[in-house]
């Protein structure tokens, strides 16, 4: 096993005991895979466990790591159908053989929290959001699924949320990434959990001098129907304002593009020095979408630039109301152009860019690590 070097804040990094991560799946470099990195610089000998894994969409820092795929990994075309293997998930999860390890931590959003620890080795779950799939999304999801899955969710939802619940009572310790989250995880699982945000990567952004900044709006972020991109592209179409958007899949990418305004941009997915020169230079990021935590905003205030949110999810633990951004409650296009005009009128963009790079300071890494070193005290880890 390829062993990373030492963060200097890590935690229990060279104390000799043996520590299993397990993660839904690697596919992709999102928020959890962030989540998981900095778990993994806590703990560089740890190995990790996931449902399926596509080496070259993760980056260096995961692949350090041994990396153990559960069965599901070795069905067909497992790195693009894993989703549709969701029903074999839980069985997967308490087949691994976890004998040996001192320490459990599990980051959960997908199945990842079912493992079986062994008996002296604690297990703490970080959650970024119980399935939402499962439980109070799973109409949305059900109504923009496919024939075949539309067919057999209804008959696989009740097996797969009574698992759901039953693995709950396995953990030791629950983190959520929010208070929404925590919110979530006692109302579906009967669990409380400790708060700790994830961490954001804020040292890799800067404001620049208003002079350079331009005079469009942003979104970013993958073209999700539940992030409501639609609300985005219809809104600014109406106000005739400059609007960029980065994000995809192509496909949704595409359609968007068919619908927009003449002043609305869908540049699809770019490199992410393109996408910090963007935040750097808009002026404020658009965010009408319900997140369980979201660090988009985060990294935009990070940026030196206010959002404009929904204030409903995450975002009303990130922004701070008339400082770095300003809300709007109800999820439609007439409330974000009312949103955006009363932006406008306020000025608050020219003056919020000290507010908000303090406001992003409280979401780094190290107060992260502080954050689990703490829950691991509490469940005796």
């Amino acid at each position: 096993m390829t062993v990373q070097d030492v963060d200097p804040f890590a935690a229990g990094a060279a104390d000799g005991r043996r520590v299993a991560l397990i993660h839904y799946w690697l596919v992709g470099m999102r928020g959890g895979e962030k989540v998981l990195e900095a778990l993994c610089r806590m703990f560089p000998q740890a190995d990790i466990f996931t449902h399926v894994v596509v080496p070259e969409r993760i980056s260096p820092a995961l692949r350090r790591h041994a990396i153990h795929q559960t069965r599901v990994g070795r069905l067909p075309f497992a790195p693009r159908l894993y989703q549709k293997y969701l029903p074999l998930m839980p069985r997967a999860l308490e087949e691994l053989d976890l004998s040996g390890y001192d320490l459990v931590i599990s980051s959960e959003s997908g199945p990842a929290k079912g493992v079986i620890a062994p008996p002296n080795a604690p297990h703490l779950c970080y959650c970024h959001s119980p399935m939402r799939y499962l439980w109070d999304q799973y109409t949305l999801y059900l109504n923009g699924a496919g024939g075949l899955t539309r067919l057999m969710m209804p008959h696989l939802a009740h097996p797969l949320r009574q698992w759901d619940v039953t693995s709950a009572a396995r953990v030791d310790g629950f983190v959520a990434n929010s208070a929404f989250v925590a919110r979530r995880i006692e109302k579906y699982w009967r669990r409380s959990a400790d708060v700790v945000h994830p961490p954001v990567a804020v040292q890799e952004f800067a404001p620049i001098p208003a002079a350079e900044r331009g005079d469009y709006y942003l979104w970013v972020g993958e073209l999700t129907h539940y992030k409501r991109p639609d609300i985005a592209v219809e809104a600014f179409r109406r106000l005739g304002l400059p609007f960029k958007m980065l994000g995809g899949p192509d496909k949704l990418a595409k359609a968007l593009a068919r619908q927009a305004g003449p002043r609305t941009q869908i540049l699809g997915k770019r490199p992410f020095a393109e996408l910090k020169a963007l935040m750097t230079g808009c002026k404020a990021l658009i965010f009408p979408g319900e997140e369980d935590f979201g660090m988009v905003p985060v990294e935009a205030m990070a940026s030196g630039r206010p959002v404009i949110a929904l204030g409903r999810g995450g975002a009303l633990e990130t922004v701070v109301e008339g400082e770095t951004g300003l809300f709007f409650h109800d999820q439609s296009v007439e409330a974000l152009v009312d949103a955006v005009e009363r932006f406008e009128a306020s000025g608050l963009g020219r003056d919020c860019t000290a507010a908000c790079v303090a406001r992003a300071a409280d979401f780094s890494e190290e107060r992260f690590v502080a954050g689990i070193r703490a829950s691991l005290a509490r469940i005796g880890a």
